[in-house]
């Protein structure tokens, strides 16, 4: 299952967070569902450009149910180095993180920008339905700093997580989220498969280098989590059609 669709199926109305929003391929989709308020952060400046064209051009505005955030989430306020790596004078957009820096390897040279950083939990969100979440290996700081969130409202979360990006991190963010009353899933065959059955050596194998291409197959990155307390509920709806 896509995000979008485990979006939809879930729908409900209320605040959608999409963090790392890029050029707003997810924000578009999930800001046409109904009664929704979309908030989407992108901390990359060329992104965030594109993202609020695209936006423009859909809407021929900033409408007022969206909110366009160039910062990035994490732990704790201040500011952070969001590191781009560069191949053959290309921007590898899709790198973009704060969580590496990219040195010592030698097929790229890196962009660096400073960015600002706010947590979730400073957003003192009452309504919080839904969040996606790709934060290429920042994923742990972004949950950390919205467990006050995560426990007062109990959104349902789309999450890409990565070994190439931060080794350990299929392990540790849902090992955050469990912490806070939350069970985490993933597909693979057209089967729904508890976080437990997921193996990093088989299912997820690809290089740290933005040069290196090559991947395990299958390879499984996309995970989902939701409420403990629902989970009956939120599988049958999953199931259903």
């Amino acid at each position: 299952m896509d995000e979008l669709t485990f979006h939809t199926r879930l729908h409900r109305p209320g605040c959608i967070l999409d963090v790392g929003a890029h050029d707003g391929l997810l924000t578009l989709p999930l800001s046409r569902l109904p009664g929704v308020r979309l908030l989407a952060f992108e901390p990359l400046p060329s992104a965030f450009a594109r993202l609020e064209a695209a936006i423009r051009a859909e809407y021929g505005a900033i409408p007022p149910h969206i909110a366009l955030h160039r910062e990035a989430l994490g732990a704790a306020p201040g500011g952070l180095t969001l590191s781009v790596p560069v191949l053959d004078g290309v921007a590898q957009e899709q790198w973009a993180s704060t969580a590496k820096d990219y040195a010592g390897f030698e097929s790229v040279t890196v962009d660096r920008h400073e960015v600002r950083v706010t947590t979730i939990d400073a957003l003192g969100l009452a309504d919080l339905a839904h969040v996606k979440l790709d934060a290429e290996g920042f994923e742990e700081e972004v949950l950390a700093g919205a467990r006050a969130t995560l426990t007062r409202c109990r959104p349902v979360l789309s999450l890409e997580v990565e070994e190439r990006h931060r080794p350990g991190s299929t392990r540790d963010v849902p090992a955050l989220l469990a912490g806070l009353g939350y069970e985490c899933w993933f597909t693979l065959d057209g089967d729904w498969h508890p976080h437990a059955a997921f193996d990093a050596a088989t299912m997820q194998q690809a290089s740290p280098d933005p040069a290196v291409f090559a991947a395990s197959d299958p390879y499984v990155f996309t995970f989902f989590a939701w409420p403990a307390e629902r989970s009956a509920a939120i599988q049958a709806a999953l199931a259903y059609g």
